[in-house]
């Protein structure tokens, strides 16, 4: 893998992206921790600490989970009483939780169509497999309602944490095949606000190692 630097903007990414006929490999089959419900008892505690982060800006409405893999956020949301959504490129997992009697597409963010606006969109390390994250925040943006929240997590290449590895030669991330992008803070900062929002939260991520969890606000006319 190489990973390259934008000189403007600082923006970290891989060298191209894969071509469609190898990501219809990767998707074909969920790997045996992405299924749903896999560990769901711990995987619930973890999640229902980020949907407790949301609650101060949203509590009720859509929330769509854009790559829900394992669902275990989608499925703790609707405990706190929002009507799950979700979004993905297995079609094996799509099936899985629409036997739940979830509603669930499988595809891209960009052409998902919904007949309310979200109150919530998830996108729990998710986007830096995205190989044009602008797009999917664009899509996100427009199907939000005019006070709704964005939640990103994503590994954050600013932390200490994630220089200490480093400098240990033993960072998970640069060797991560399915990763397109490495966002720091202060990147994906900038980006969401080119993409109309407005970071609100930040905090740390208990899903993955060296993560972020970043709560932002759709831009108010």
């Amino acid at each position: 893998m190489h990973w390259l630097r934008c000189d403007d903007c600082g923006h970290i990414f891989t060298e191209g992206y894969y071509t469609d006929e190898c990501c219809n490999l990767i998707f074909s089959k969920a790997n045996e921790h992405q299924t749903i419900g896999h560990d769901f008892e711990r995987k619930r505690y973890i999640a229902s600490k980020m949907v407790d982060k949301v609650l101060p800006y949203a509590s009720s409405g859509t929330w769509l989970d854009v790559g829900f893999g394992d669902g275990a956020l989608l499925l703790t949301a609707h405990e706190y009483g929002f009507d799950p959504v979700g979004i993905d490129l297995r079609e094996e997992n799509v099936q899985a939780l629409a036997n739940l009697g979830v509603r669930s597409f499988c595809g891209d963010i960009a052409e998902l169509k919904l007949d309310e606006p979200c109150s919530v969109i998830s996108m729990a390390d998710v986007l830096e497999h995205i190989p044009y994250p602008a797009e999917a925040l664009k899509a996100a943006n427009r199907l939000l309602d005019q006070d709704g929240i964005l939640l990103i997590s994503t590994p954050n290449i600013d932390s200490f944490a994630w220089r200490i590895l480093d400098g240990q030669k033993a960072n998970p991330y640069w060797g991560e095949l399915e990763h397109y992008h490495s966002f720091g803070r202060v990147r994906l900062y900038e980006l969401l606000k080119h993409c109309g929002f407005t970071p609100v939260r930040y905090g740390i991520s208990a899903r993955y190692r060296l993560g972020m969890e970043v709560l932002a606000q759709k831009h108010r006319d």
